[in-house]
């Protein structure tokens, strides 16, 4: 469960993912001639979606380029676990310059989940790169028609650390104050950035994760964020008589609105959690309900641990767990942020609770055997 120095010196990864349409290609040729692109490598369908022509300095090979940037550009021509592997070893090899960052754009109807998984699953991979930001655009004037008639739209805006509202010189200001409210609600943590022709400093894209190389530490309250959900059924499980019985039904009004579906929630423990009964929980939940654990993240106070623990899941993979140093408050009650669909917090909260109490017992009766 430790966390070792080699995490920190994982690649940093973005993902960025959005509607057809919506801005990514403008986005990825603006930030592919910015400064701050000289260590990154960007991985791409097909060079012909972007306007590489006046960008291009030397072609490496067939499916990797350099820019004037310095950024390194490939062509994903197979799956990505490939392209990424084969950008590893060319920088391995001296083929192409070091990169400390990899962006990943994928194709606007991709469902962004298996792509995450994919990062935090593959045995190679995940010793090499770290997911750090998943960065999703909606376009300003279509977004909301998108949003209704396309889940994998939801989705997308759901599992983002950061949100572009492209084109949002286009879009009249009532247009663009009812679409942000809708993706806040979706998503209450994520940076909503109104963006024009793809116009947005890198900084703001990156470094979304729970490592800061800046300060090369791990930053707790900026990648939890755990205070935006205060306003969004912020739901708290502090003792065993806190059974509300209403049954989150609330939403299904209207079964053709995708994100009425959509729950954002953080629930909290006063008490510290046992391991064991966290580890069973979540390979029961991501068994039964893994497509509705959209996005998961929480700090984690475990018996018998000094510091806390921080665990991250999209769907049903759950990211290894990484061991923090220290808290970062004085608060040292467990809090995890969910988004989910057609998963409220009542039956997530009861079902922790009631494993964590029978682990309890079960350590007390084998301490009284002893």
């Amino acid at each position: 469960m430790a966390l070792s120095n080699e995490q920190f010196d994982r690649i940093a990864t973005t993902v960025i993912t959005g509607f057809l349409g919506s801005g990514k290609t403008t986005l990825l040729n603006v930030l592919l001639t910015q400064d701050g692109m000289d260590k990154t490598a960007v991985l791409i369908n097909e060079f012909g979606e972007i306007g590489l022509d006046h960008l291009l300095v030397r072609e490496v090979s067939e499916d990797v380029v350099l820019l004037n940037s310095g950024c390194i550009c490939c062509s994903v021509r197979g799956d990505l676990i490939s392209g990424l592997r084969d950008l590893f070893v060319k920088r391995t090899r001296g083929e192409i310059p070091e990169f400390d960052r990899v962006i990943i754009e994928t194709t606007g109807l991709a469902d962004p989940a298996p792509i995450l998984h994919t990062l935090m699953t593959d045995p190679l991979l995940t010793t090499k790169f770290r997911l750090d930001s998943v960065v999703t655009t909606v376009d300003a004037i279509h977004g909301a028609g998108q949003l209704d008639n396309h889940p994998e739209s939801v989705k997308q805006a759901a599992v983002a650390d950061r949100i572009l509202m492209t084109k949002a010189d286009l879009a009249d200001e009532a247009t663009r104050t009812v679409l942000e409210t809708r993706l806040r609600a979706l998503n209450p943590a994520a940076p909503i950035y109104p963006v024009v022709n793809g116009d947005i400093a890198v900084s703001k894209l990156f470094n979304a994760g729970l490592y800061d190389p800046a300060t090369k530490s791990m930053d707790v309250q900026k990648w939890l964020r755990d205070e935006a959900y205060q306003q969004h059924g912020d739901d708290h499980a502090h003792h065993h008589d806190d059974h509300e019985h209403q049954d989150h039904h609330d939403h299904s009004h209207d079964v053709n609105r995708h994100d009425d579906h959509i729950r954002s929630f953080c629930i909290t423990f006063d008490e510290p959690i046992h391991w064991d009964a966290f580890v069973t929980w979540a390979e029961i939940f991501t068994q039964m309900r893994g497509e509705s654990l959209l996005r998961v993240k929480g700090i984690l106070n475990l018996v018998g641990e000094d510091a806390p623990v921080a665990i991250h899941a999209v769907q049903h993979v759950f990211h290894p767990p990484a061991s923090l140093p220290a808290w970062p408050s004085d608060d040292h009650r467990s809090k995890i942020v969910f988004i989910t669909k057609d998963l409220g917090p009542q039956v997530i909260r009861e079902s922790l609770y009631h494993l964590n109490a029978a682990v309890s017992e079960t350590n007390d009766g084998n301490t009284v055997k002893e």
